[in-house]
């Protein structure tokens, strides 16, 4: 008779990303979930600091899966911050329900984090918890906080049964703080590769390059991030105008502070005509802005994974990452499916987008490795390393019992 495993998943709001997964596992005979969100925000309109602009995602995020909103008392409510998510609800829901176990991940620096980590320990539930760090640098490069995070993570990541990382970066993070390998688990950082897939088919690539006023054949390089510092856009903006390939484009597709900035330096520049400017892309729109572009940039300084870079692969797109950038690590094979350089390094970046946009056909060439890459980086991977991971982490709970019973 087949194992149903009762999984709790502790999430801190619905996101683009998550929803089709918790749908394909809702369908796995395997798994009986459910979804615990300390916000709806995303599903619900809100204003993103990141993109300085009203969000509300395009694409259902709520259908086809079990979920429960868990009342946040927070005085001052936020996606960010120890006592932005403080729903004591978890630790109800943890303590009467019968969960096979419980899968955290809103990060440590939650009080909503600590109080499932408290209930899942006195219920005696198995923990799992989900982190994506390759490294231990924040992402304001402080040498403090990675001094702390240094004595603190092995014995963060200890509390769990095991601990699930979406690329091979973090779990050699995983084993630099000698986490026993045996309780952790890569499960690859996926979207929905067939519904990536679908929507490339229809776009009418010719079509979307007439509304940016772009030629069809011209080289076109593309941002799709937030317009934040640490997303380093300025700069691509100034590799791309160093590398001066004749004929090409550069798109952003995303908003934030940097904008104003970006759009006065382009025009300094001499460049501002052969930039464009598309502001916040909503879900269901990002498809024909991967396939009517070219090669993505994603030169971050601080990326956990990026997840960007699966995007535009599915769409038959290349990617320059920056080394800071987690998809490095399982998608990226150098001169093949894209390009690594250090990050701030202008000039390196300069000189692959001189080589790379003075060459279509390896453009082209490189897209479709890049789509072959991606085709073993599937949903259904993740699903099956999930249910090891589970599985992994009742095993650990029940040998920790017994060891104390003996």
């Amino acid at each position: 008779m087949l194992k149903k495993f009762r999984v709790l998943l502790l999430c801190t709001h619905p996101v683009q990303y998550g929803s089709p997964m918790w749908r394909l596992m809702a369908q796995r005979p395997e798994l009986e979930i459910l979804v615990a969100y300390c916000s709806l925000e995303g599903a619900e309109a809100y204003v993103d600091p990141g993109f300085g602009v009203e969000v509300v995602w395009d694409i259902p995020l709520l259908d086809n899966y079990p979920w429960v909103h868990l009342k946040n008392v927070s005085p001052r409510p936020a996606i960010g911050g120890f006592f932005g998510f403080v729903n004591p609800g978890v630790w109800r829901l943890i303590r009467s329900e019968k969960f096979d176990a419980v899968i955290v991940f809103t990060g440590y620096i939650c009080a909503t984090f600590w109080i499932a980590v408290a209930a899942a320990k006195i219920r005696g539930v198995p923990l799992l918890f989900g982190t994506d760090a390759h490294d231990l640098n924040p992402r304001n490069q402080s040498a403090w906080k990675a001094r702390i995070k240094r004595h603190l993570w092995p014995r963060l990541f200890r509390l769990a049964d095991v601990v699930i990382v979406p690329s091979s970066g973090t779990v050699a993070l995983m084993r630099s703080l000698k986490i026993p390998p045996e309780r952790v688990m890569l499960t690859p950082y996926v979207v929905h590769n067939e519904w990536w897939i679908e929507q490339a088919k229809h776009v009418d690539r010719a079509a979307v390059r007439r509304n940016w006023n772009i030629p069809a054949d011209a080289p076109v390089v593309l941002f799709c991030a937030k317009l934040q510092p640490w997303k380093r856009p300025q700069d691509l903006l100034r590799a791309f105008a160093r590398a001066n390939v004749p004929g090409s484009y550069l798109v952003y597709a995303g908003d934030g502070p940097m904008r104003a900035p970006l759009e006065a330096e382009a025009h300094a520049l001499n460049i501002s005509g052969r930039t464009r400017f598309l502001g916040f892309v909503n879900q269901s729109a990002l498809p024909q802005v991967y396939c009517a572009s070219g090669p993505l940039v994603l030169p971050s300084e601080y990326e956990p994974f990026g997840v960007v870079v699966n995007e535009a692969m599915l769409c038959g797109q290349c990617a320059i990452v920056s080394d800071r950038v987690g998809a490095k690590f399982d998608l990226i094979r150098e001169g093949e499916t894209g390009f690594v350089f250090p990050a701030g390094d202008v000039d390196a970046l300069t000189g692959i987008l001189k080589r790379l946009l003075s060459d279509c056909e390896r453009i082209r060439a490189m897209g479709e490795k890049a789509c072959k890459r991606i085709a073993q980086w599937t949903p259904e991977t993740n699903m099956e390393a999930t249910i090891r991971a589970i599985e992994k982490a009742i095993e650990h709970k029940l040998g920790a019992a017994e060891n104390v019973n003996q």
